[in-house]
């Protein structure tokens, strides 16, 4: 299988590193690194429509660093810029969670989201948690689990991962929907001498309404959160969830 890896937080990211590295150990599949050349994290689905043409520099065996975002190397990758079409694209591994609302940001989600607009099989993988990252354990389990987790993909969906940082890895894994972010974040206004404005973001704890079968709820249990997420706008009534 040729796979393709790509991800937000930038090609010389251990997350990215490490994945390659063990997939390719495993030498039954082909492995393709097609990422941005530095972090660009909450980025979202942004594409890059009237910035001219689009850089790809060899970074390494089958490896590109990419001048656009994780959306234009997933695009890029699928038309035509790698020697293979990808039989399957990862995007990953994050360092921090991509959970709940906040896929609407995420660049790691919507390198995923772009393949599956190409109805290509994609799984976005995030590591839940801080540094001190225990990516020897992830990576293995991710490694391990990703023909599973890639089966789970149909059309018109990504498959979003949510593996817990911990060190002796998590204790299972769940299918989840993702949770209801509560954003508690602030404002900070400055009126400078030169006339401006600046406005400053306060960024509040992460929290989730509490759910069960949300990814929020199982990753707080040390489980691995599994979420199909569906890729196309449908209009419905809001539903109280609790």
């Amino acid at each position: 299988m040729n796979i393709l890896l790509t991800n937000d937080d930038g090609i010389d990211c251990e997350g990215l590193l490490r994945l390659a590295d063990m997939i390719r150990s495993r030498q039954d599949h082909t492995v393709y690194v097609l990422a941005p050349d530095k972090n660009r994290s909450g980025v979202s689905h942004s594409i890059s429509f009237f910035k001219g043409p689009i850089r790809l520099t060899p970074h390494g065996e089958n490896a590109w660093a990419c001048s656009g975002t994780p959306a234009d190397c997933v695009m890029m990758a699928i038309l035509g810029a790698l020697p293979v079409k990808p039989d399957l694209v990862v995007s990953g591994i994050n360092e921090g969670a991509n959970i709940g609302t906040d896929i609407i940001y995420s660049g790691t989600a919507a390198a995923a989201r772009q393949a599956g607009l190409y109805r290509v099989p994609a799984v976005a993988l995030s590591l839940v948690g801080s540094k001190p990252f225990y990516w020897d354990q992830t990576v293995a389990y991710a490694v391990e689990h990703l023909e599973e987790f890639a089966g789970l993909w149909k059309p018109d969906t990504f498959i979003n991962v949510n593996i817990p940082n911990a060190a002796a890895g998590p204790e299972g894994m769940v299918m989840t929907v993702p949770s209801r972010h509560l954003y508690q974040n602030s404002l900070s206004v400055f009126d400078a001498p030169d006339g401006a404005t600046y406005c400053f973001i306060n960024w509040g704890n992460i929290a989730a309404e509490p759910e069960s079968g949300s990814d929020w709820d199982a990753v707080s249990r040390n489980l691995v959160s599994i979420s199909p997420v569906f890729l196309h706008p449908v209009v419905q009534q809001p539903e109280n969830r609790r």
